[in-house]
């Protein structure tokens, strides 16, 4: 018989059994990405995020845990509609109605929190996207997952010293520095007019949200590098980069953007470019960077490929109105 449980104090073992469930789905639907660390997992499920709370519960078939899911709470104003779902099922459990059960469950704690709109994502040609198109998901955005071998990468050093002329380059690790914090967010909300299909991507920056987002990344144990280009005192465009605690061989691309008014000058490119110098200077057990792009994003598509970044994978945003 299956029992579903809601967690709420995560303990040494829940962090174990859920890491299992991941670990055996990454093996069995990604084959070749890396594998999910305990302190990875531990730092996920232990840390709260910003501007939102989780819910978790576990499926245990017998004494054996089959599923994990967890429904995060956005409290943000514009986004308090929202609950973003992520549902595992061990391999050898599927098809026995595992996944669905933890589905209904998330379902009825959304509505009980007066939420409207379910956000998830899955690999495209997976069975967890085949899962949601017969529960009635509806795909609102198409990302190609990009990788780029670090190692690879040429003309990098040309690319950095490129002149721009007005414009020079910064760089922090973790929270952004005081002086900088104001235009950073400022910046950071330039990212609002990027394309994202029918995604509702509704997010209001601060100083103080910039200083709490790198917070919670340095709780989960994680690494946060920021490039940006500054134009006189103001930042004009940035690139952050985000290096999983664990096995850290492969890093991942967070954030880029470009200030409306200072596009057209090669500033993304630029940023990125630096951002890889500063990367193999100091990280060098970082091999790859993930990213991610809409696929209408052609502008940014364009500076990835001029990087080096290949085609990995397709993945997709699905949504899901309660």
């Amino acid at each position: 018989m299956d029992t579903v449980q809601q967690l709420h104090d995560i303990s040494d073992s829940d962090v174990a059994a859920w890491h299992d469930v991941l670990a055996a789905s990454v093996a069995r639907d990604l084959p070749g990405e890396p594998m999910p660390t305990l302190d990875h997992v531990h730092g996920d499920l232990t840390t709260p995020g910003l501007d939102s709370r989780d819910l978790r519960w576990t499926v245990r078939t017998g004494d054996v845990l089959t599923g994990v899911a967890r429904l995060r709470l956005f409290d943000g104003p514009g986004r308090d509609h929202l609950g973003q779902v992520t549902i595992d099922v061990h391999p050898d459990h599927r098809r026995r109605g595992v996944g669905s059960r933890l589905l209904e469950t998330v379902a009825e704690a959304a509505r009980r929190e007066r939420r409207r709109t379910l956000v998830v994502e899955a690999s495209s040609d997976t069975p967890g996207a085949a899962f949601l198109e017969a529960k009635g998901f509806a795909c609102v955005l198409s990302l190609s997952l990009l990788l780029l071998d670090v190692r690879e990468v040429t003309g990098i050093t040309e690319i950095v010293h490129a002149e721009h002329p007005g414009y020079h380059l910064t760089r922090w690790l973790g929270v952004v520095p005081d002086e900088l914090a104001d235009t950073f967010a400022t910046a950071k909300s330039a990212m609002g007019d990027m394309p994202a299909g029918d995604m509702d991507t509704t997010t209001t920056w601060d100083a103080d949200r910039v200083r709490d987002m790198a917070e919670v990344v340095e709780k989960r144990g994680d690494t946060l590098l920021t490039v940006g280009a500054l134009h006189g005192d103001t930042i004009a465009g940035f690139t952050e980069l985000v290096i999983p605690v664990g096995d850290g061989t492969r890093a991942i691309q967070s954030d880029t953007a470009v200030v409306p008014e200072h596009r057209g000058n090669g500033l993304g490119l630029w940023v990125k470019a630096a951002m890889l110098d500063w990367l193999r200077a100091e990280w060098p057990a970082v091999e790859e960077i993930e990213t991610d792009n809409a696929e209408d994003n052609e502008h940014m598509l364009a500076v990835n490929e001029r990087l080096g970044f290949r085609p990995l994978r397709k993945t997709r945003q699905y949504h899901y109105e309660l």
